[in-house]
């Protein structure tokens, strides 16, 4: 990557984004943490120690006497190591870019250390993470106020997520939160962080957007997903477009419920934990109804953890998995549904479409290529 294949510093986030371009981020980690993108790799020019004994000469001597301590602690060897790091990075992602907070200081240092100690030149994101984040927050803004969006509901284990997977301009708000959105619906891998659980939604609506879809499919989501919040904006927007109810018997659900949250919940832990991952599981099945107990009554909540600790007993010993419908069945006729059931007077004048899965994603193929023609 010499001086005569220079690539000139990313001003377009739009292109940024869509290409999906690996990303050096030199911020420290504790920032990282906080907020990345999805193509992201964190290279720091300075770890958190040292990120704030210089911010601290900062605010109290200023810019030049922070810079002289940052030499003085990024020195010698340890300097050495960070530009190799970053030389390996950029040889091996020859079209990616750099970036820190606002795309100054730290993005032209780690830029002036790779030129002279390693013959790179490699650019930066003008405006950095800042200004990358509050694009793709306009992102969202903006495709949030559009008009033609339609909202999928049904009842707990419906099936809405299956639909989604088969309709093209579908935003699956649970993928992105890495959460099934019911108080059982946490998985066995975190949360992304609320900064990137909405890096990850903005980039997939400009993707969206990029294929031509610029009004989405939605599901029935209230403001939190598990940790994770929705921007105001989408909320709203989820709140007031038309309504798709997917219908669905309550033995589907159940045999939906029954996979997802069980069967598959403890394959999830299996893989992610060995042989502790039986126990794991089972904990977290208690723990998911224990933390829905105020709402379900004393007495309620007694009789459904009996029923689930025989259905766990019984399943970790011998396989079968059938005791499990008792609680599920008395989780959804007792507790979802009636809760689903005092939201519908105000939702039912929304509905402009219901019916089974074959049918309600025929219907949101087709309104989807309307859409899509019309624009």
């Amino acid at each position: 990557m010499s001086d005569t294949t220079v690539r000139p510093d990313a001003r377009s986030f739009r292109e940024l984004f869509l290409s999906g371009v690996p990303l050096l981020d030199v911020r420290a980690p504790v920032e990282f943490v906080r907020g990345a993108f999805p193509t992201a790799v964190n290279i720091p020019l300075m770890d958190d120690r040292e990120r704030e004994q210089v911010g601290l000469r900062y605010k109290e001597q200023g810019q030049h006497a922070a810079i002289a301590l940052g030499t003085q602690l990024v020195y010698g060897e340890i300097k050495q190591g960070r530009i190799q790091a970053w030389a390996d990075f950029a040889r091996g992602h020859p079209q990616g870019y750099l970036y820190c907070f606002r795309g100054g200081l730290r993005s032209q240092i780690t830029q002036q250390w790779l030129r002279e100690e390693a013959g790179i030149d490699y650019p930066r994101v003008v405006g950095g993470y800042k200004a990358m984040r509050t694009y793709l927050a306009e992102v969202i803004r903006a495709a949030a106020s559009a008009p033609g969006h339609l909202v999928l509901g049904g009842l707990t284990g419906s099936g809405k997520t299956d639909v989604l997977r088969d309709v093209d301009n579908a935003v699956d708000l649970e993928r992105h939160a890495n959460h099934r959105g019911s108080g059982f619906g946490k998985r066995v891998t975190p949360q992304p962080s609320q900064i990137d659980f909405e890096h990850r939604l903005a980039i997939d609506l400009l993707h969206k957007q990029a294929r031509g879809w610029h009004a989405v499919v939605l599901e029935d989501e209230s403001r939190l997903i598990g940790a994770n919040a929705l921007p105001l904006e989408l909320l709203h927007a989820i709140q007031s477009a038309p309504l798709v109810w997917l219908d669905a018997s309550l033995e589907q659900r159940i045999d939906r419920i029954l996979r997802e949250y069980v069967v598959e919940l403890r394959a999830e832990f299996a893989a992610s934990h060995g042989d502790a991952g039986d126990a794991l599981f089972s904990q977290r099945l208690q723990d998911s109804l224990t933390a829905i107990s105020r709402r379900l009554g004393g007495e309620r909540h007694a009789r459904l953890m009996a029923l689930m600790r025989d259905a766990l007993a019984r399943q970790l010993e011998t396989g079968d998995c059938d005791a499990h419908r008792s609680w599920i069945h008395g989780l959804l006729s007792e507790y979802y549904d009636p809760l689903y059931a005092r939201h519908m007077k105000e939702k039912a004048p929304r509905i402009v479409f219901r019916g089974n899965a074959e049918a309600v994603t025929g219907y949101l193929r087709d309104q989807a290529a309307r859409g899509r023609s019309v624009g």
